[in-house]
């Protein structure tokens, strides 16, 4: 009979060593799979979060992506040599317009070269992502193209930590919304208020700066420099020839004026010397 009981007792623990095995073992999957979210306030009634679970930081998410879905800006400097720079200009800004853009600054002014008149310019054009790669071929095929450069800047980790930081201040403001509302007293009332236009403040911040990054991504920033060509003289050299004969001649001449204002006056004293001399020699003979 007392061994009876003995093994009644081992039965038991084992059957509860396995009851709790299987407990914990199914609390750890659960927490493992779904991550916790505790919101409690914190102090000077500003709104903390604490989470746990499987998380993944702004950079692991950012590379987790795949290229179409990552976040880039793009800028193009291209260089072109056309005939007519203000004509083209105004083509662009057709262009850009068909292709659903505008234009954020243009110019064009006159520039020469050996005394001959010409034009050069430059505009700046905002043209959709999706656009902009047609566009780039539509603006090539209105001259010769000299440079080209385009650079792709990704922002992808820092778009996805603005998120998350917005995520969590509109968070806390709808939090301290409903302390504000369960607020008493003038003290609580202006000291949750205070809080609630630091995190509003942030929310506009972090929103503005979204807005930013989301223009600067939809829309490609593309720099134009427009120049005509330089003007090319087929004389076989006889208008360099002759405009250097000229102003050799001049260099000459001008030479030779200054070398006569120097011996003038020289010339003129001789010339009085000679004068006197004779003079006396006249007046020696007639004795």
């Amino acid at each position: 009979m007392k061994q009876t009981y003995q093994l009644l007792v081992v039965l038991l623990l084992l059957i509860g060593t396995s009851v709790a095995g299987c407990i914990s073992q199914e609390s750890t999957e659960s927490s493992l799979q779904s991550p916790q979210v505790t919101v409690y306030p914190a102090s000077d009634n500003r709104v903390a979060y604490e989470y746990s679970g499987d998380e993944m930081s702004a950079g692991e998410i950012a590379s987790d992506l795949s290229l179409s879905e990552r976040k880039t800006i793009t800028n193009v400097d291209i260089y072109l040599e056309v005939d007519n720079a203000s004509k083209t200009v105004e083509n662009i800004i057709a262009m850009a317009t068909a292709a659903d853009g505008y234009v954020s600054s243009s110019s064009v002014y006159d520039s020469s070269y050996d005394d001959t008149p010409r034009q050069e310019g430059y505009i700046t054009v905002r043209i959709p992502s999706g656009n902009y790669t047609a566009f780039l071929k539509d603006v090539e095929n209105l001259g010769d193209v000299s440079s080209k450069s385009i650079i792709g800047t990704d922002v992808t980790e820092e778009y996805i930590d603005l998120e998350a930081r917005l995520s969590n201040l509109q968070k806390q403001e709808k939090r301290l919304t409903e302390i504000l509302n369960m607020s008493t007293t003038v003290e609580e009332v202006l000291s949750v208020e205070q809080e609630l236009e630091r995190v509003r403040g942030e929310i506009d911040s972090l929103t503005g700066r979204l807005q930013y990054l989301d223009n600067r991504i939809d829309f490609a920033t593309i720099n134009i420099r427009i120049t005509e060509p330089t003007p090319i003289t087929h004389s076989w050299g006889m208008r360099d020839a002759l405009s250097s004969s000229i102003q050799g001649f001049v260099s000459t001449v001008r030479v030779m004026v200054i070398l006569v204002g120097y011996l003038l006056p020289i010339a003129i004293v001789f010339s009085v010397l000679i004068f006197i001399v004779l003079a006396i020699r006249r007046r020696v003979h007639k004795k």
